[in-house]
């Protein structure tokens, strides 16, 4: 592993169109604490939820392979649901180090739902996605999967993370939009299908029934991290230097300083690119 062999000290970079990789991060760090990060956030073409496939891909590809350029690490984590589903292929037919996506959690989900009722929570372009469909064919067909797509949850989140006042009226506008149908009254178990979610965990359970489970990916993400870099662990506790580094320099970004640093992140860089 590159950075690894120059450090003796392994570095993962996470990468997202926001802040909602931060959810994946988190799940890394409890695991993992001794291991440094990079936290990437492509905030100069936030969202990616509105790009279309031929454009986000080629822009993927190009912060990343600058943010490679100058910092190297061991294993690259695409903490997005767009970016995973469309650019995964790509990247890893041209890049050579392990690269671990997220993908909606409808395997776990099905299996811990005892009413065979669960919910699906994501970007609208998640929900609409044949991958998405093809993940509730194999692994829930038994399960009644009741979906409903946001795009404002996602905006609540960097806000929440900025430190600005949320609007927890559209949360529950969206809680309640998700328990309409009738079969949500068995609803047991509820997927956050997009690395934003999980940062307005609390937010949501004071909206959705006590019984509903929330689950995401990162715990599973986090575990296979720690498989990919198997014996690679260093000892001793010297102290580790986690950055986040940014596509665009705004007063947003610049606000999220004071969030970043309960991730345990205490530096900020700016990619420039071309």
């Amino acid at each position: 592993m590159s950075s690894a062999t120059q450090t003796n000290k392994p570095r993962v970079l996470v990468f997202d169109s926001g802040v909602g990789g931060l959810s994946v991060a988190r799940e890394i760090q409890q695991r993992l604490p001794w291991l440094p990060l990079v936290y990437a956030s492509d905030n100069g073409f936030f969202p990616y939820g509105t790009k279309g496939e031929t454009e986000l891909i080629a822009r993927v590809d190009q912060v990343i392979r600058s943010l490679l350029q100058r910092y190297p690490v061991d294993i690259l984590i695409i903490a997005c649901n767009t970016a995973s589903t469309l650019t995964l292929p790509h990247l890893r037919s041209q890049l050579s180090l392990p690269i671990v996506g997220v993908v909606p959690a409808i395997k776990p989900a099905a299996k811990l739902s005892q009413s065979g009722v669960i919910g699906l929570l994501a970007t609208p372009a998640t929900v609409a996605r044949p991958y998405t469909h093809e993940l509730i064919r194999e692994y829930a067909p038994q399960c009644d999967v009741i979906s409903l797509g946001s795009s404002e949850l996602v905006q609540i989140a960097e806000q929440k993370l900025r430190g600005e006042v949320i609007d927890h009226k559209s949360i529950e506008h969206i809680a309640a939009q998700l328990m309409e149908p009738e079969k949500a009254k068995q609803m047991d178990v509820l997927v956050l299908a997009c690395t934003h979610f999980p940062l307005l965990k609390e937010e949501l359970s004071v909206y959705l029934p006590e019984k509903i489970q929330l689950i995401d990916s990162g715990e599973a993400i986090a575990r296979r991290v720690e498989f990919l870099l198997g014996t690679n662990i260093p000892h001793g506790n010297k102290a580790i230097e986690n950055i986040a580094v940014f596509t665009k320099r705004t007063n947003e970004a610049a606000q999220l300083s004071i969030a970043l640093k309960n991730f345990g992140i205490h530096k900020i860089d700016y990619l420039d690119l071309q």
